[in-house]
């Protein structure tokens, strides 16, 4: 298994699936993600994420009706250090160009259109779909598995 690597000072911009690993500690990727986590504790990074990553994680929760991983959501995405982004209309006017240009299903694109408007330095992800946005600073986490 290969290290995150992110420059000290970075914006970082999680995506949902990252997000998911974390809170359900998926065991392939807890240990890879939790030094970002920690990271971002002491200040040593910023993270954001579009007010979508609520939604997404908390559907199959809700699905299932588990109320402790719905509060776990909840903390991490609403009473963090991670800042949640609205959905402005710059915000949807940027995705529907990329859902034109790169194919991206809606979802993804409001969160690259996210973290392009944010100027984000890194953008932390396990799809691998993202590398169709130029000038996107996609870090996927399954190609650091492999290493």
């Amino acid at each position: 298994m290969g290290t995150l690597t992110i420059p000290e000072s970075s914006l970082v911009y999680i995506d949902t699936a990252p997000v998911i690993y974390s809170v359900e500690k998926f065991p392939d990727y807890f240990p890879l993600l939790e030094p970002l986590w920690i990271r971002l504790k002491v200040g040593t990074l910023k993270m954001i994420s579009s007010e979508l990553t609520l939604m997404e994680a908390l559907v199959l929760p809700l699905k299932n009706r588990n109320s402790n991983l719905v509060q776990a959501y909840e903390r991490l995405l609403l009473a963090s250090e991670i800042q949640a982004i609205p959905v402005t209309q710059a915000v949807l006017k940027e995705a529907a160009y990329l859902r034109a240009s790169t194919s991206l299903r809606t979802p993804d694109a409001i969160h690259a259109a996210t973290a392009m408007s944010e100027k984000c330095s890194v953008f932390l992800t396990n799809d691998i779909d993202f590398r169709k946005v130029p000038n996107l600073p996609v870090i996927v986490l399954s190609e650091i598995l492999r290493v």
